[in-house]
Formats: C-alpha cells, sequence, structure tokens
C-alpha cells in the first residue's frame, strides 16, 4: 500500500514469536496484492479496469469487505470519503509531486467517474459493479486500518493478545503491556503549534492522524492541502489535522479524512454518527487557529 508496515506484541517464546510474524506477513501481503493501487495486477486494479462494462464481478471477500466498509463510510459521511475517488486523486498526487496544477478539463472530466452511488454491490454473489467506464477505486483511506484490523485477528489466533501495528501512522493497539497496564504510549505531534507532543496510553482502540504539514501545494499563492474534498476534487485550502480515536483501525483511517473534509463545525454533527470514534481537530481558518475536541485524549 506504499508505505510501511510495523509489528510490535509479546509471545510466550521465540518460536510462537516468529511463527505468528510470518502469519502477520503473508497476511499483510494478500491483502497488499488486494486492495493496492499502486500495484498494476492487483485486484482492486483488475476490477477498476472492468468499469463501465455492465458486468458484475465477482470478488475476493477481503475486497468486497473492504469495499462495503468504505460505503458505508461514503453514505455516512455524505460523500466526504468516497472509495471512487481514484481519478482524482491520481490526478492530485501528480500535481503535488510535480507542483503543476490540474487544468480544468482534466479535473472536469476525472469528477464525472467519481461517486461513490456508481459502485453496486451484491453481497449474495460478492460482487460488484462499476456503472461508468474509467472509474478507479482507492481505498487508501480506509485499506490500511482494516488491515490493521486483519492483522490483529491473525495474532489473536496465536493466542497474542498484548500488540501494537503501525501501517504509515495508523496505529491499531490490544491489550496493554506487560509492563505498563494503563496501555501503549502513543504521542500525538503538534508541532505546528509549537507544543511537545500530547502523550495518551491507549489499549484495545485505533488512532490515526491525518494533516497536511509537510504535503501541499503552493499554487499562486494559494496553499492546497494534499487532502482532497472527493467533492471538489481539489486540495483543502486550509490546514487541517485532525486525530481520531475509534474502536477499529479502519474506521479511525476513514474518519481522520471525513472530519478533515468536514471541518470543526460540521464534524461536531457528524460525529453523532460514528458511536465510540472521539476527534481532536485543529483548524487554521482565516489567519486564526481553533482547536475543539469530542473527549479528553
Amino acid at each position: 500500500m506504499g508505505t510501511q508496515f510495523d509489528v510490535v506484541f509479546y509471545a510466550s517464546d521465540s518460536l510462537l514469536a516468529q511463527q505468528a510474524y510470518a502469519a502477520v506477513s503473508a497476511r499483510m501481503d494478500s491483502l497488499n496484492q488486494v486492495m493496492s493501487d499502486y500495484l498494476e495486477g492487483s485486484e482492486i486494479n483488475r476490477l477498476s479496469a472492468a468499469s463501465g462494462s455492465g458486468q458484475w464481478i465477482h470478488v475476493s471477500a477481503d475486497l468486497f469487505h473492504v469495499l462495503q466498509k468504505a460505503q458505508t463510510m461514503a453514505r455516512l459521511s455524505q460523500g466526504r470519503f468516497d472509495p471512487t475517488v481514484g481519478p482524482l486523486s491520481q490526478l492530485w498526487r501528480r500535481a503535488v509531486r510535480r507542483n503543476e496544477f490540474p487544468t480544468k478539463a482534466t479535473l472536469r472530466q476525472a469528477r464525472r467517474t467519481v461517486g461513490y452511488r456508481l459502485m453496486e454491490l451484491d453481497s449474495l454473489s460478492r460482487s460488484v459493479r462499476l456503472i461508468k467506464a474509467n472509474m478507479r477505486l482507492d481505498v487508501g483511506g480506509i485499506g490500511q486500518g482494516f488491515a490493521n484490523d486483519e492483522a490483529i485477528l491473525v495474532l489473536r489466533k496465536f493466542g497474542i493478545r498484548s500488540a501494537l501495528l503501525d501501517i504509515g501512522g495508523d496505529i491499531l493497539v490490544g491489550d496493554p503491556p506487560p509492563d505498563n497496564s494503563e496501555g501503549w504510549r502513543i504521542g500525538i505531534g503538534a508541532e505546528e503549534t509549537g507544543k511537545s507532543d500530547t502523550i495518551i496510553f491507549l489499549k484495545n482502540s485505533a488512532i490515526t492522524t491525518s494533516g497536511d504539514t509537510h504535503r501541499f501545494l503552493n499554487y499562486k499563492g494559494r496553499r492546497y492541502s494534499h487532502i482532497m474534498d472527493p467533492r471538489s476534487g481539489l486540495g483543502l485550502r486550509r490546514f487541517v489535522r485532525a486525530t481520531v480515536m475509534a474502536p477499529d483501525g479502519y474506521q479511525a483511517d476513514a474518519l481522520t479524512k471525513v472530519f478533515s473534509v468536514a471541518g470543526i463545525r460540521r464534524s461536531r454533527h457528524l460525529l453523532k454518527k460514528f458511536p465510540g470514534a472521539t476527534l481532536l481537530i485543529l483548524e487554521n481558518k482565516n489567519g486564526r487557529a481553533y482547536t475543539w475536541q469530542s473527549a479528553t485524549f
């Protein structure tokens, strides 16, 4: 999925640890082959290639489950998260990398093929149909959290419950480590405010942060975030950093994008749709910095 995977866990002996790590690594490799839009022959890219054909494509259980979760998050967030955003995310990745703003024509063309309602799922046949031609699925905003959820299930099959999984900053933890009953020590960065990191202790939860401190595009004096609003096809015009704690990795992963796009005011109302989620959000708007949190971190 174009990023690094780290796992820390406690096992009863080294042989069990080696077996568990090998199983987790194999699971990550298999999910990468399914979900990564960076791999030409991945299952999700093969599904995208069938868009507009009118055919229902039978997919693996892994791909179907992550698309189900993605579609639910898209519906609940009213499109602030969207797994069909691939054509736009490709444009925006290229824009940030080359420091070139997409043309109006290319943005307009890409936007025609984006919309979570254009992806249909049939749970009885475990099949997917993509309505329009040239659609491209992108589960990068939820896939890392989903992979963490799957990895911790693998560890539990080995009887391992004290673990920390980290995929590119998407963190999921199980039971606390043996030497600290409070939980795993997690730092939440606060470099934009000049303050030291906030330290929390986490157990049996997921936490993810999204922000654009280092990845953004400056164009004609305007700053555009690498965090994109799927509805406009453009990066956010304001700086925002959202940290979400949630019961599951996939929720924490996707909700950081949802709340970043929504901003503080709308996030207060949206949060009610996601029981168990906790939000800390920093937003710079009109030259002023605003912070809001739904509960104490």
